[in-house]
């Protein structure tokens, strides 16, 4: 009867070797790296760069991030230069 138990146990069962059905897990893990292609436009251009060709601007996508911040920051400014005026000379106030 013991012996029948350990059979039982150590004998593989058929759905355990069927490969599992991932979905969006295979698209997460099984990507193309593109690591060495973006180090190579990274260091592009030697070691002395300065400003005629910082590295925050390289990739193809950094002017697009950079114009999109400098018009948050000069949004910001202006609004706050607004309200610096409107203090000072006692404008827009509510009644």
């Amino acid at each position: 009867l013991m012996a029948a138990s350990r059979m039982a146990v150590s004998r593989p069962s058929v759905v355990a070797f069927q490969q599992q059905r991932r979905g969006f897990v295979d698209y997460l893990v099984n990507y193309p790296d593109h690591v060495l292609q973006k180090k190579a436009i990274q260091c592009k251009g030697g070691t002395r760069l300065g400003e005629a060709n910082p590295t925050w601007l390289k990739q193809p996508g950094d002017t697009t991030v950079l114009a999109f911040g400098a018009a948050l920051v000069s949004f910001g400014l202006l609004q706050l230069g607004m309200g610096y005026y409107n203090l000072a000379f006692n404008k827009n106030k509510k009644e």
